[in-house]
């Protein structure tokens, strides 16, 4: 069973070299899809004249700062706009995909993060309301083996449910990590637009899960939450992890190859 991110970077038009890889994948593994889509909702969100605020944290993780407003565009497009175009475009290729969201049978349970700690703009840490963010703790795993038992394909969007019942922005990469583990998949695909993890201007081919912790520092921006994503996979029974090139020709068997990424695994 293989759980595979599909980053919204790469998914502006829907690469065709994915949908035709899926469906060749599916002939051999059962797949669980998560996309992302960053840039659709900060797209539609300036359409609306929502301006998007970005913050870090003190470990240089970067995410959306999500107020109620952002939380109805992040759903109306995630949910709805993104997953349906994916879902359009696999039925295409006659692949059964079922486009869900984590609010649908509580796919997805989160803790709503009460705060965050950034920094702000003189470099100091600061806290602020958490918004409408929220850390994935629950997959719903006998929903999605019941899609795949009865030859399914789930698409997952990352909204997730919180306690009070209300959508949280989850991370797309971290929330694959979650359904991976929570299903007891063999390996986690994290499709990104970039090769893999570079490090001193060198693609890492294989990183031990060992080593993950202390390469952490020298990795900027967006890499370090697949990175992060990947230590949890690990953590969580997940055979091995690759960060790769979703733009190239059959992405996800060359991932499965190991041809081209960075594995990540415990061996």
């Amino acid at each position: 069973m293989v759980v595979v991110k599909v980053g919204g970077s790469i998914l502006q038009k829907v690469p065709p070299e994915i949908v035709s890889d899926i469906k060749n994948v599916l002939s051999e593994h059962q797949l669980v899809l998560v996309h992302g889509g960053g840039k659709g909702v900060t797209e539609i969100a300036s359409k609306l004249g929502k301006e998007q605020k970005f913050v870090y944290s003190p470990k240089g993780f970067r995410s959306r700062y999500t107020d109620k407003e952002t939380m109805e565009i992040f759903t109306m497009v995630m949910a709805g706009k993104l997953n349906k175009k994916l879902v359009s475009a696999l039925q295409k290729q006659e692949i059964p995909v079922v486009g869900l969201s984590g609010l649908d049978g509580f796919l997805l349970r989160a803790d709503r993060k009460k705060r965050l700690i950034i920094l702000n703009e003189q470099g100091r840490k600061q806290v602020i309301d958490g918004g409408y963010t929220g850390k994935v703790n629950q997959v719903n795993s006998s929903l999605l083996k019941l899609l795949l038992d009865n030859g399914y394909v789930p698409l997952v969007s990352p909204v997730a449910v919180s306690e009070e019942f209300e959508p949280l922005n989850v991370d797309a990469d971290r929330t694959a990590a979650n359904i991976a583990g929570a299903i007891n998949a063999d390996k986690l695909v994290l499709l990104t637009d970039v090769e893999g993890l570079m490090l001193d201007d060198k693609l890492v081919s294989n990183l031990h899960a060992e080593e993950v912790e202390s390469k952490l520092k020298k990795i900027g921006g967006g890499m370090i939450t697949k990175v992060f994503a990947a230590q949890e996979a690990l953590k969580n029974g997940v055979k091995e992890v690759v960060i790769c090139s979703g733009v190239r020709d059959s992405p996800i068997s060359s991932a499965l190859k190991h041809e081209g990424g960075t594995v990540i695994s415990n061996e």
